[in-house]
């Protein structure tokens, strides 16, 4: 009796560990977020990482996966020296291009962010935004951000709500016998690697990966790296449905399930014990 076949892999095999930088679909993504980034970014997730940042004009700021630039220079308006660093060279092209001078950019990976000379430890801040999930593994880049952070430093993180918009494995539902809108999640707690398309309808083969993990695995990783979570906030979106017969039912489920998750964390003292 021969043993069952495995089910063939429907995705193409790529190592965790390999780039996963947005070079090849740089166009694409500056199309979509542009000079100010995307409505929802806009709207929700940059205020709210500002907010959080509650950077001083003259501090240092490094904004990791920084991709066009539109959160440094929202940083630079403010009066903060900030860096940016991307692996996709062209993104970090079209940064240089749209921002001041005074903004400074590397191409480099995020998991290794101690190898680039342009970089020196005493960063006030960090930021990553909307960035995490297409990063792989993660730890390196807490590592590397806690080695560049002041002690006392600040690193906010925001990211799709792991919870509630796990890519493929959650929903939007309608119960027809209650009248409401529901979130419904096939998967959670297991740790997963998903393809994006990036040109739907016009390339299928074009794509991007983006990587699921539970809550517990960024508190754990970040805790182990010497950043401690002093804040979480989960964001809901800013839109609003004003008619249809299930207007009421989708403005309350907006305000009941988060779109976002952002973690702010701070670097241990020199002389405070890790966890």
């Amino acid at each position: 009796m021969t043993a069952p076949r495995k089910p063939a892999d429907r995705h193409p095999k790529k190592p965790h560990a390999a780039t996963t930088d947005w070079s090849a679909v740089a166009a694409w993504y500056d199309n979509l977020v542009g000079e100010e980034g995307s409505e929802y970014q806009r709207e929700v997730v940059l205020p709210g990482v500002l907010r959080l940042l509650a950077c001083r004009a003259g501090e240092r700021v490094l904004d990791v996966a920084c991709g066009q630039g539109v959160l440094c220079r929202l940083l630079h308006a403010a009066g903060v020296k900030v860096t940016g660093v991307d692996a996709a060279e062209p993104l970090i092209k079209l940064a240089r291009e749209r921002s001041d001078k005074a903004v400074r950019y590397s191409v480099g990976d995020a998991r290794s962010l101690g190898a680039l000379p342009a970089l020196t430890p005493g960063f006030d801040a960090a930021a990553c935004v909307l960035a995490i999930q297409n990063i792989d593994p993660m730890k390196p880049v807490f590592e590397g951000v806690a080695k560049l952070l002041r002690p006392g430093g600040r690193f906010v993180m925001a990211m799709m709500h792991p919870c509630f918009r796990g890519p493929k494995q959650t929903h939007w539902g309608w119960d027809e016998s209650k009248g409401v809108q529901y979130r419904r999640v096939d998967r959670y707690l297991l740790p997963r690697r998903e393809p994006i398309v990036t040109h739907p309808g016009k390339d299928p083969t074009g794509y991007t990966w983006t990587f699921h993990r539970p809550v517990q695995s960024y508190a754990a990783a970040l805790g182990e790296s010497g950043l401690l979570i002093d804040r979480i906030e989960e964001w809901t979106s800013h839109k609003v449905s004003t008619s249809g017969p299930r207007a009421g039912a989708e403005n309350r489920t907006r305000k009941e399930i988060p779109m976002f998750m952002a973690i702010r964390a701070v670097k241990a003292s020199l002389d405070e014990p890790r966890p």
